[in-house]
């Protein structure tokens, strides 16, 4: 079956546009309140910047196939086995029917 790329171009232009607003909206929000963080700690801690991704990712799945697919993006799940380390903390997994989804493959764990 090939891959269903489903308005990809559309849902990354809409995911970076996201990204970008939500981070100087978050900085402008800062600066009036008058609590302004090093550097750009400020634009990045406001916690929504990924979701536009979040977005992409999940319609991704349905339309290849995994409607009910869901992502996890934080707790103790997001720790793994690593290739080149002992762990790995990802930032976003796609659990489908209770299996990691990764590069078109599965591997079978109880979630």
């Amino acid at each position: 079956m090939p891959l269903n790329l489903a308005e990809y171009e559309l849902l990354a232009t809409q995911a970076v546009k996201h990204f970008w607003n939500n981070r100087y909206s978050a900085k402008d929000r800062q600066t009036q309140l008058g609590k302004i963080d090093q550097g750009s700690r400020g634009a990045v801690t406001a916690g929504t910047n990924m979701n536009g991704f979040v977005n992409l990712v999940h319609k991704l799945a349905a339309a290849n196939g995994m409607p009910d697919a869901s992502i996890i993006r934080n707790g103790h799940l997001m720790t793994l086995p690593g290739y080149f380390r002992p762990t790995k903390r990802w930032d976003l997994l796609l659990i489908h029917k209770g299996m990691l989804v990764l590069c078109n493959k599965k591997f079978n764990h109880n979630f």
